[in-house]
């Protein structure tokens, strides 16, 4: 300030004040870039809007759009539409189907081959998805579309994946795996396990390191080199694990060196953690970590399936490929589980804005069950297990 007055002090001038909106040229040099307004950039989706056209060409359901648009139009309905009438409602040109007023609204998908196909390959076939199967991909079209006879449409499209065919192996019979005390919480119990013998990627790293949460079943993956040590190993889970959920008070691995160094028990004893090993006559306590991991190879096979060695890239979407699909024991995915939503995925990005209140109370209700739900489910698994053994 005090140089631009030394400045000004040699000439002979007068100030007069003028309106910034007539001044415009000098108002506008005079802002900072940096005030200027955040851009909001929102993302488009051409799904909904081949939804809505394909109605057009669904008698059945573009005579429900017209009638649910114009009352007046129920008349014309067939007797077994208007019986199915309080079902149906339409949001922003989109037709919507509820079993019951408790669901969650889910889209209509009309009768056009080209159009489920394409639900089910952002269903089944993207990075994302993991090439899970049938159950996993029909509960993941189920929770935001709805068409008849949905459920026979996945297991075709799933049976005739030539991915699925020729990368996954056969299922077969195994012995079943004993199983721990269920936790009370989410990240309570941590099991853990390695991955080895992948293809090498461009940084060397040849094997994962599996994080598994044993109540919700989310699961965090870290790509390692064969040669990692317990050090590196610890420093991984405090990447991975202690900064997104805090410490656990237990852990379960098999014993593996890494595990059983000196430098690891006495890092989580200073942590006041408890290291739970197996037992020596019965390597597969951790049945639950040695499970994802065969489904975590197999998801590897099936995205990596053109370039194997670059496994290490489609790690983050491998692991939400696992997270985001409904588990057998708990009945939800890990996470519904871990935060009661579901993440947005492009298959559902961005969805209508639909109505709250007729369903908020019913989902609220629903949301808390499902906070008790992975323990009582995961008893009821391990009964059924017993009772198989014992026959």
């Amino acid at each position: 300030m005090a140089r631009w007055l030394s400045f000004f002090a040699e000439y002979n001038f007068t100030v007069e004040y003028k309106p910034g909106k007539q001044n415009v040229l000098a108002d506008a040099l005079s802002r900072r870039p940096d005030y200027e307004l955040a851009h909001l950039a929102y993302l488009e989706s051409p799904l909904y809007e081949l939804i809505r056209e394909a109605y057009a060409d669904d008698d059945d359901l573009a005579g429900l759009v017209e009638a649910l648009s114009a009352p007046n139009k129920v008349v014309e309905l067939t007797a077994r539409q208007r019986s199915r009438l309080h079902r149906y409602s339409v949001v922003e040109g989109l037709l919507y189907y509820q079993v019951d007023g408790g669901d969650e609204p889910r889209i209509v998908v009309p009768n056009d081959e080209d159009l489920r196909h394409r639900v089910l390959y952002e269903a089944h076939d993207t990075p994302l998805s993991g090439h899970l199967g049938r159950e996993k991909t029909y509960t993941s079209v189920a929770r935001n579309f709805w068409w008849p006879h949905m459920y026979k449409w996945v297991r075709k499209y799933v049976q005739t994946c030539e991915t699925c065919q020729r990368v996954k192996p056969a299922p077969s019979a195994s012995a079943p795996l004993m199983s721990l005390p269920v936790p009370a919480d989410c990240w309570r119990s941590v099991s853990m396990d390695f991955i080895f013998e992948l293809p090498a990627d461009a940084r060397g790293h040849t094997g994962i390191l599996v994080f598994v949460c044993r109540l919700s079943k989310m699961v965090r993956l870290a790509a390692v080199r064969k040669s990692v040590t317990a050090p590196q190993a610890a420093q991984l889970f405090v990447d991975n694990v202690f900064r997104n959920h805090g410490l656990p008070e237990a852990f379960v691995s098999d014993r593996d060196p890494r595990f059983v160094s000196h430098f690891w028990q006495h890092l989580f004893r200073l942590l006041g953690t408890r290291l739970d090993m197996s037992t020596a006559d019965h390597p597969q306590t951790d049945g639950q970590t040695e499970r994802v991991n065969r489904v975590l190879e197999d998801i590897l096979r099936s995205v990596c399936a053109a370039e194997p060695t670059k496994w290490s890239v489609l790690l983050p979407q491998v692991e939400f490929a696992l997270n985001n699909a409904v588990h057998s024991s708990t009945g939800f995915t890990p996470f519904y589980v871990n935060g009661l939503r579901h993440p947005r995925t492009p298959l559902t990005l961005p969805r209508p804005r639909i109505w709250v209140g007729e369903w908020l109370t019913p989902k609220t209700q629903g949301v808390l069950k499902a906070s008790e739900r992975p323990s009582r489910n995961t008893v009821i698994a391990k009964g059924v297990r017993t009772r198989l053994c014992l026959n």
